[in-house]
This record gives C-alpha cells, sequence and structure tokens, in this order.
C-alpha cells in the first residue's frame, strides 16, 4: 500500500532543531570554538555582516563559517558531520521518536517525524537522532569537486519554513518537486493541517506555528526547564501563536509527553468524525 493509500491517519510532528531538540545554537557547540571566537562575538559579527549588506542572516552566519575555516581546516561535510555528533540534546530526546511512533500504532495513527530548522543539515544528520526523521529540512552547504563546502545549496529562514509544512501536508517532499504548488482538494491533503503538531521555541518558528494553529493543528513552545526562562513563550502565547507551552523535557511522563499522547488520541478519534462526515457528504451529493 503506498503512503497516499495509506488508510490510518498520518499525525506529522515538526521540529525547530536549536533550543527546540537541543539546549543551543548547533554552531555553538564546537564550531565556533574552534576557529577562535567566543560565541557572542561570531554571532555578532554574522549579525553586523547581515545587516550592512541588506542579507540574509542565515547566509550571513553560513558565510563567516566558510571565511573563517580558512587556514584552520578543510570545510567539508565530514566535518560538519563530526561536529553535529557532539551536539548536546535536551531530557529524553533518544528515546522520544521511537516511543511517540509506537504509542501512535496503539492508537491506530502514523506518526512521522521532520526538522524544520534553520541550522545546518549537515550537522543535524551527525546527530544521534538523525535516522529519526522522514525528512530533515534545513540549511546545507554546496561542495566542489574536492569535497570542501564553497556555496550555500538551500537555506531556510523563518519566513520560507512554512513551505515545508505544505510539502507534508500534501506529500510532496522533495524540495525540488514544483507539484507543491498544485492544486489538491482537501480530502486528498496526505496530512491535513489538523493533524499536524509544530514544536519550536522562538520568534522565527511563529510563521509555522501561526499557520499551523490557525488551520486547526497543534503548536508548541517549548523553553529549556533548567533555566526556567519563559518570556518568548509566554509571548506567543499570550498573541495567539501557539496553543500549548512544555518544558524541552521528552522524557516518559513529561508534561510534552502527555500532551502528546492526547494529540494522538485526539488525532484517532477526529479522523472517525472526518470520515463519516466525508461518507456522508458523497450520499448527499
Amino acid at each position: 500500500m503506498s503512503d497516499k493509500e495509506e488508510l490510518r491517519p498520518v499525525l506529522a510532528i515538526c521540529y525547530d532543531f536549536d533550543k527546540t531538540l537541543s539546549p543551543d545554537d548547533m554552531q555553538a557547540q564546537g564550531y565556533i570554538q574552534s576557529v577562535g571566537y567566543d560565541v557572542q562575538e561570531f554571532w555578532k559579527k554574522t549579525n553586523e555582516l547581515a545587516r550592512s549588506n541588506n542579507m540574509d542572516d542565515n547566509l550571513a552566519y553560513m558565510y563567516m563559517m566558510i571565511r573563517e575555516a580558512e587556514g584552520n581546516f578543510v570545510f567539508n561535510e565530514k566535518l560538519l558531520k563530526e561536529y553535529g555528533s557532539k551536539v548536546k540534546l535536551f531530557p529524553g530526546v533518544e528515546g522520544w521518536f521511537r516511543r511517540v511512533r509506537e504509542y501512535g500504532e496503539e492508537a491506530g495513527v502514523k506518526v512521522e517525524h521532520y526538522i524544520i530548522s534553520s541550522g545546518l543539515k549537515e550537522m543535524i544528520e551527525g546527530t544521534r537522532v538523525a535516522g529519526e526523521f522522514e525528512r530533515i529540512y534545513a540549511s546545507s552547504f554546496f561542495y566542489n569537486e574536492r569535497g570542501v563546502a564553497v556555496w550555500p545549496a538551500q537555506v531556510i529562514n523563518y519566513t520560507n519554513k512554512t513551505q515545508y509544512l505544505f510539502r507534508i501536508s500534501k506529500g510532496v517532499l522533495d524540495i525540488n518537486d514544483n507539484a507543491v504548488n498544485d492544486y489538491f482538494p482537501p480530502d486528498k491533503m496526505r496530512v491535513p493541517f489538523r493533524n499536524m503538531v509544530y514544536i519550536g521555541d522562538s520568534d522565527t518558528d511563529i510563521p509555522c506555528m501561526k499557520l499551523v494553529h490557525s488551520y486547526g493543528g497543534h503548536s508548541i513552545g517549548v523553553y529549556d526547564g533548567e533555566t526556567g526562562n519563559t518570556v518568548k513563550v509566554e509571548k506567543m502565547m499570550k498573541e495567539n501563536r501557539i496553543r500549548y507551552i512544555a518544558p524541552a523535557d521528552y522524557s516518559e511522563g513529561s508534561k510534552l509527553d502527555v500532551l502528546l499522547k492526547a494529540i494522538i488520541k485526539r488525532t484517532a478519534a477526529n479522523e472517525v468524525l472526518e470520515r463519516i462526515h466525508y461518507d456522508d457528504e458523497k450520499i448527499g451529493r
């Protein structure tokens, strides 16, 4: 049976990465220090570069990474994956994806996990959880014939993140497939927005969170439980960008775990009603 003929409802859980699955920016967990920068100084320089050249913030940090690697080491995919392997993860992340999928199976729901991040795909692919995702949508580099990173291949910023939600919804997952712009009748959407969860931590996630929330899905703002700083997520809640707030603790029995299990059960019940409604509509035509 193909995915599009999947009889079980599909619940797509989409995650930002930095400060959502990991406590800090991935570049700040080894790379920035290896080129002799203080973390705050590096980000200050990338921001200045972006502002003074009307440049996208993400293009600025990617340019800085390439530039600062010169004379220090060969900046290639292998190196980035090595840095990714050292990235720290929030409590419970490593067992989370399998456990949530298994809970979905028991409830009759197919759970899929996706990354939509402005961070680096190569570094995420080096993490211990890289194999858990259906797709990793993130910024990435183009490599020359010697395997050295020389140019951005993909850049994902806070506004173009939303296209990947539409790709997931329509089942058009290839980033070069223009069928994402085609019209799909509501009953042909592989993952209706009501069956979508977006988990993020900050302003850069707002367009995705608001889109999912507005169309009946579930947007969750997470924060570092160790610092207890809820300023960003509380602001998003007050502005009606998200529906739920939880510490970024993915352990069994945590608030986030309980919340996702409730969403899975609700998805199963909702889809029974949706099928009844759709069948009744066909009879009435």
